[in-house]
C-alpha cells in the first residue's frame, strides 16, 4: 500500500496541539499504520502514514485483541478469550468473526483518524464546556506514489 498524505481541517488552540501529538503516538503503537510524519498547524494538521498490512497479518490473534482492548472495552467473549478460558464452538465463531473484523480495523485509516477525531473533539468539548463537532469536516487523503512525493510531501 502506498504512503498517504491526510490532512485534516481543524482549529487548535496551541495547548491542544499537543492532544493531536500524543494521541497520534498513542494510535501509531496500536494501529497497524506507521505516522512517518506530521505537522500540526494552528488550523489543520497534516499527517504521513504507511499502512503496514503485513503486520496486521503476522500478529496473533491474542495481540490483536490486546491491541484493540487499549482502545476499546471489548466484549465478555475477547475478555474470556484473553483470560484463557475455553470457547465453545459457537464463542469461537463469533471470536473468529471479531479477530477478522478487529484485524481489518487496524489497517483502516478511517478508523485510526475516527478515534483521532473523537477524542480531540471530547476533550475540547469537556474544556469549553460545550458539545458538537471539533473537526471541520471529514479528513481528506491523498496517496503518495513515488518516492519523489513522499520527500515533497515530507519536506
Amino acid at each position: 500500500m502506498p504512503f498517504l498524505k491526510v490532512v485534516y481541517a481543524l482549529t487548535l488552540y496551541s495547548r491542544r496541539r499537543d492532544w493531536v501529538e500524543e494521541k497520534l503516538l498513542i494510535l501509531s503503537a496500536v494501529f497497524c499504520i506507521d505516522v512517518c510524519a506530521y505537522a500540526v498547524m494552528s488550523n489543520h494538521t497534516h499527517i504521513v502514514l504507511h499502512v503496514d498490512d503485513k503486520k496486521a497479518k503476522r500478529l496473533s490473534d491474542k495481540a490483536i485483541v490486546i491491541r484493540w482492548h487499549k482502545l476499546f472495552k471489548g466484549n465478555w467473549v475477547t475478555w474470556k478469550f484473553i483470560e484463557e478460558e475455553p470457547l465453545s464452538e459457537s464463542e469461537q465463531l463469533m471470536f473468529s468473526e471479531y479477530i477478522a473484523k478487529y484485524r481489518q480495523r487496524l489497517t483502516d485509516i478511517s478508523w485510526f483518524m475516527r478515534i483521532l477525531n473523537e477524542h480531540i473533539a471530547r476533550r475540547a468539548n469537556k474544556e469549553d464546556e460545550c458539545t458538537g463537532r471539533f473537526w471541520e469536516g471529514r479528513f481528506k487523503s491523498q496517496p503518495l506514489l513515488g518516492e519523489a512525493a513522499l520527500a515533497a510531501c515530507m519536506a
